[in-house]
């Protein structure tokens, strides 16, 4: 068995601020999300970006495929449709490969809402698998496949 403190755990400089410039990444779309800025949320990906949604847990079928930055537009604006959200990042991993990387990262995000006169609370259990590209020194989504692993939807006391 190999000791795990043990192996090498150099990195450049360039990759640790890579590393960073991607966590920043993942969390300007849940700001943006929260603050309902569609436009700084459309920013963070490429003009040719890819965005699928499976709401059906991982191995399902993707409820939908959208091509190209600007089709994401009704997806990121049907957010309105909630009182407020909140989304909370969790852990993530990301591997390098020079310009390009790919990661994992989870989210718990509540979703605040009003039906029939009663406050009630959707929160689900996010996994986001991303391909990412670096262009002029600026990290992008190329592509994002968001996994809704699990929800749950009851009365909220909160206000």
């Amino acid at each position: 068995m190999t000791d795990s403190r043990n192996l090498d755990r150099t990195v450049s400089l360039e990759q640790v601020a890579d590393r960073i410039a991607i966590r920043e990444l993942f969390d300007a779309y849940a700001h943006c999300a929260d603050r309902r800025d569609l436009e700084g949320q459309k920013a963070l990906f490429t003009e040719d970006a890819r965005f699928s949604v499976h709401m059906d847990g991982a191995g399902s079928e993707p409820s939908y495929v959208l091509e190209g930055r600007e089709a994401l537009t009704p997806v990121f604006a049907d957010l309105n449709r909630y009182d407020v959200t909140t989304h909370f990042n969790g852990q993530s991993t990301v591997q390098l490969d020079g310009d390009r990387a790919t990661g994992e990262s989870y989210t718990i995000a509540y979703h605040f809402y009003n039906e029939g006169g009663t406050r009630k609370v959707m929160i689900a259990s996010l996994r986001y698998l991303d391909v990412f590209v670096k262009r002029d020194d600026v990290w992008y989504f190329a592509e994002r496949t968001l996994v809704v692993d699990w929800s749950e939807t009851r009365d909220s006391d909160a206000q």
